[in-house]
């Protein structure tokens, strides 16, 4: 099931404002790092020119002298089932015109929530798991537990 999202949508509700390039930045590299270890593929779309660039199952497209929204729904359209895809956004009017469409509507915060935290899976204020260096050396230090 691809996911269509609105990206200038999504840093808008984080930021409040335009996005910039660094915002734009910010976003594919979450984007990137959540999607890693799933099958999921996902359009990112934003307003504007960029270049359209592909990492692995994650694609960035840029609308032009159009609306992301515009292309997101064009893109909707096109599907061979509009009901596999699903658009992210919390644009009311956006939400509307893919449903239009056939298409399923996930708020943003469904959207985070499906695809669990960035880096491996852990909440970002978490401490990384300890390793007890010793216990590894005294395993491996045993004969039994060597490989030949």
């Amino acid at each position: 099931m691809p996911y269509l999202v609105d990206g200038n949508n999504l840093i808008g509700r984080e930021r409040r404002g335009k996005a910039s390039d660094d915002d734009r930045s910010a976003l594919v590299h979450e984007l990137s790092d959540r999607l890693r270890r799933t099958r999921a593929r996902v359009l990112v779309f934003f307003d504007g020119t960029g270049s359209a660039s592909s990492l692995g199952n994650l694609t960035i497209r840029f609308s032009g002298s159009g609306t992301a929204d515009d292309e997101i729904v064009r893109e909707a359209a096109r599907s061979r089932n509009p009901r596999d895809v699903t658009v992210v956004t919390a644009d009311r009017d956006l939400a509307r015109r893919a449903r239009d469409a056939g298409s399923q509507v996930a708020a943003p915060e469904e959207f985070w929530s499906r695809f669990g935290s960035a880096r491996g899976g852990r909440e970002p204020d978490s401490d990384p798991p300890r390793v007890d260096v010793e216990e590894w050396t005294r395993f491996f230090e045993d004969e039994k537990n060597r490989r030949r």
